[in-house]
């Protein structure tokens, strides 16, 4: 699945990418679901585009502004098939992974992650990153959260009805993964740099997914 929100640059593109990742893995159907955030550029007229032409791809709309947590994890939950995996309409996910994950899944996982082993973030998020992780594990006393990881992964059926099960409406995603417990593979990636558009993330945004996490693990 993947979320987006005024990312006309970048969908046909992700599309394109998880179309040939898929395609070295004949033995699998799959879809590729989309959920714009009330996108105000063409996000969305490309995504029906898309739609028309590829059967695979389906879209959801949202009638407003749900925000960067509560949209992507709607979709998580909609998602059908035996493994529901996310990635992010920016690239920064890197859709070439997916073969890796589904081999970890084929081998009996249940829990397949990517975990970002470089970045080219400024010095400053680096450094904020580390004390946030740093802060979180002082303050938990039974879950260790994994370091640079941000929900990138593939998810079996069970682990999805596992979520849906909490009813959680606001949940920290990344946090709830570790919670399970269940035995995971992570796959180590350097994350590329965003060629198209603009971020949106931003200071509201992180503070946002950050107090998510000490509030849910302290």
């Amino acid at each position: 699945l993947t979320a987006c929100y005024n990312e006309e640059g970048n969908v046909r593109e992700v599309y394109q990418q998880v179309k040939a990742a898929m395609h070295t893995l004949p033995g699998y159907d799959y879809e590729h679901l989309f959920i714009d955030n009330a996108s105000t550029d063409k996000t969305v007229a490309i995504l029906r585009e898309l739609a028309a032409a590829d059967k695979r791809v389906k879209v959801i709309v949202n009638t407003r502004n749900f925000g960067h947590i509560r949209s992507p994890y709607y979709a998580f939950l909609q998602a059908r098939g035996d493994a529901v995996m996310s990635c992010v309409a920016d690239l920064q996910d890197p859709p070439e992974l997916i073969p890796q994950f589904v081999t970890k899944w084929e081998e009996g996982y249940k829990v397949v992650i990517g975990v970002k082993q470089g970045t080219r973030e400024s010095w400053l998020m680096r450094r904020t990153r580390r004390f946030y992780y740093w802060l979180v594990t002082k303050l938990s006393t039974d879950v260790e959260l994994v370091h640079n990881f941000t929900g990138f992964g593939l998810y079996d059926r069970d682990v999805v009805e596992q979520f849906r099960g909490t009813d959680e409406q606001y949940p920290y995603f990344r946090g709830l993964v570790c919670d399970f417990g269940y035995e995971r593979a992570e796959i180590p990636y350097a994350q590329p740099l965003r060629t198209r558009g603009v971020t949106k993330n931003n200071f509201f945004s992180l503070y946002d997914i950050a107090m998510l996490g000490i509030t849910n693990h302290s």
